[in-house]
């Protein structure tokens, strides 16, 4: 490569922009020397002031020292008058020469003050402390003033006897000054208009090739690499630029096979139903497929870079990423209030050439309803072996009684085989409720709907109850005497009524009251039932319609039931488009409501 001559070079562009920052450096001495002028003028103004303040003083020190003064010779006022009047200070545009006691002897600028008192600061420090410590000032008008109070000492012991009060004009000062600035100012601004001018020149020299490589850049990274940069010269940022052209080339065949690699996997995870998460050796997520982002909850953008464990809460059952590698695959809750979510994730290693761990692969799959329904199953199974096991064991226990010998007994066998009998029937119940919840999982339950007046239909039901209920307990209906028209299947919805009326029989303490109440809200009929029981705990109380679910088991049992009949009502009243829920305090009772679409009026006729 040829090499770059001196006034080719970007050396040169660089002495020039060195010019260019001493162009400013002569600014900054021109500051520099611009305050230090100031200053200057500041001492010699002073020292002027200190000059004619020492001529008069030395004048009125004599005139303070002769205490002895014959009756030809003029006043210690009429002499500082005298000495004031013929003073001609340059700048001082007041004078005053005060007493020990502060009044005024003698004033020049201001006549009237003769004989009053002054309280200025400056003259009390002067007569007590025999200090003159003068400053600058700025009155009212804006004017800059050099106010002090030189003491008038006289005698041996330099008794301080008066002082001299004075005000000094600093316009000159400062109108010197602004003008020296003004000049500078005008210096400054021709010298950074020539430095700008030049920086112009120098910098579009240097920049314009970088410029292009920086667009050119721009368009590489959008994939393009048709284009090419101009080389302007054959300096370094020629052979820069020339460079920059076979970085092109080269990185436009490397786009090529990685694009080609890229839509390879990009086709495999877009048409994956499971999540994938890539991660490097540390754990850091890199990678992630559209079905991860809705599992986790998080776009890639917001987990890009965090860990594996903590996107995924695996604090508790992994301290180190690099334990995934034995864990295989672990389930993840990830359950919130309102939505419940299981995950399965899988791991796997990813190595390098060198066969060294270099990041790790995880397959997440949503498996909460894989889960419940094992739950369920699981749950079921359970529920319906005890169950069942229950009054088989029951039976055989009585049977074996039988075969042993006990059926000869007039008095035994009749009980044992009333027992076993009830315990028959109590299977018996069980499996129908079985089937029946069965046929309506599977949709097989044809519901034999008609035209029925809601009201005197839950009468007729009730007064089948209150015929063979136990006197302690109290019917209260709080029934309208308005007719409803409901399309039900009336052995079903009587069928639910039995299931929740027998409940709340069932949990009724001696003397308990059970009230029957029907309303209409909106377009619908909303029946409650309310027993006056043990209740049901807050938390609970949405799953007394699950399968063979029991608040109290042992008292449930006791009371007789498969655990079945609300989750059957429940089944029943959804097969009506209605709903049925229930509300409970522990100790007050439980009341079970239910609704049922009302025919509208236009729809009674038609029928």
């Amino acid at each position: 490569m040829k090499k770059v001559g001196f006034f080719q070079s970007v050396r040169l562009k660089i002495i020039l922009v060195y010019i260019m920052l001493l162009l400013l450096g002569i600014q900054v001495i021109g500051a520099y020397f611009a305050d230090k002028l100031e200053e200057n003028m500041h001492e010699n103004f002073e020292s002027s002031i200190n000059t004619n303040l020492d001529v008069i003083k030395y004048s009125l020190r004599q005139a303070f020292e002769n205490d002895d003064r014959s009756e030809d010779e003029p006043s210690l006022q009429a002499e500082v008058s005298s000495i004031i009047d013929d003073f001609n200070p340059n700048d001082i545009v007041k004078l005053q020469v005060v007493d020990s006691n502060s009044r005024v002897l003698a004033s020049l600028g201001d006549p009237s003050s003769v004989g009053k008192k002054v309280t200025a600061p400056k003259v009390s420090e002067a007569l007590l402390f025999g200090q003159n410590n003068p400053e600058e000032y700025t009155d009212p008008q804006q004017n800059r003033l050099w106010i002090g109070a030189e003491p008038i000492r006289v005698g041996p012991e330099e008794e301080v006897v008066g002082a001299i009060y004075y005000q000094a004009d600093m316009k000159d000062i400062y109108s010197q000054l602004r003008q020296i600035n003004r000049i500078f100012a005008n210096g400054t601004l021709i010298s950074l208009t020539i430095t700008v001018l030049l920086g112009i020149l120098v910098a579009r020299t240097i920049t314009k090739p970088l410029t292009e490589m920086r667009k050119q850049a721009q368009v590489m990274a959008t994939g393009d690499f048709s284009q090419k940069v101009n080389i302007h010269g054959n300096d370094e940022i020629g052979q820069l630029g020339e460079t920059f052209n076979d970085l092109n080339d080269k990185l436009k065949l490397s786009q090529a096979t990685t694009e080609g690699e890229r839509r390879k996997l990009s086709s495999v995870l877009s048409n994956m139903s499971d999540g994938v998460i890539a991660t490097d050796r540390l754990g850091a997520i890199i990678l992630m497929n559209a079905p991860a982002s809705y599992l986790v909850g998080q776009s890639f953008e917001e987990v890009q870079g965090q860990f594996l464990i903590d996107v995924l809460n695996l604090n508790d059952e992994i301290a180190n990423i690099s334990e995934v590698e034995d864990a295989g695959s672990i389930i993840i809750d990830m359950s919130t209030d309102e939505q419940p979510l299981l995950l399965k994730a899988n791991f796997s290693v990813v190595q390098d050439e060198y066969e060294e761990k270099d990041g790790f692969i995880t397959v997440i799959s949503d498996v909460t309803e894989q889960e419940r329904i094992e739950q369920e199953r699981r749950e079921f199974v359970s529920n319906v072996s005890h169950e069942l096991r229950t009054p088989l064991t029951t039976m055989r226990s009585y049977l074996e009684a039988l075969t042993d010998g006990a059926w000869q007994d007039q008095e035994i066998a009749p009980r044992f085989l009333d027992v076993t009998q009830n315990e028959t029937d109590r299977m018996i119940r069980l499996v129908n409720d079985l089937l029946q919840l069965s046929r309506m999982d599977n949709k097989e339950a044809n519901l034999q709907k008609e035209r029925v007046e809601y009201i005197d239909f839950f009468h007729n039901v009730i007064d089948r109850f209150e015929m063979n209920k136990q006197e302690v307990i109290t019917f209260k209906r709080n029934l309208p005497d308005e007719a409803f028209i409901v399309w039900i299947d009336k052995d079903k919805v009587t069928q639910v009524l039995d299931n929740v009326i027998s409940n709340a029989i069932k949990y009724s303490p001696e003397g308990g009251e059970i009230e029957f109440q029907v309303k209409k809200a909106k377009n619908r009929l909303q029946v409650s039932i309310s027993d006056q029981g043990m209740g049901v705990p807050a938390d609970t109380v949405d799953k007394i319609f699950d399968r063979f679910y029991r608040v109290d088991k042992a008292r449930s049992r006791q009371v007789g039931g498969t655990g079945l009949g609300l989750a059957i009502a429940r089944e029943i009243i959804e097969a009506h488009h209605g709903e049925i829920w229930a509300e409970s305090q522990e100790g007050k009772g439980t009341t079970v409501f239910f609704t049922l679409p009302l025919i509208s009026k236009k729809r009674r006729g038609n029928r």
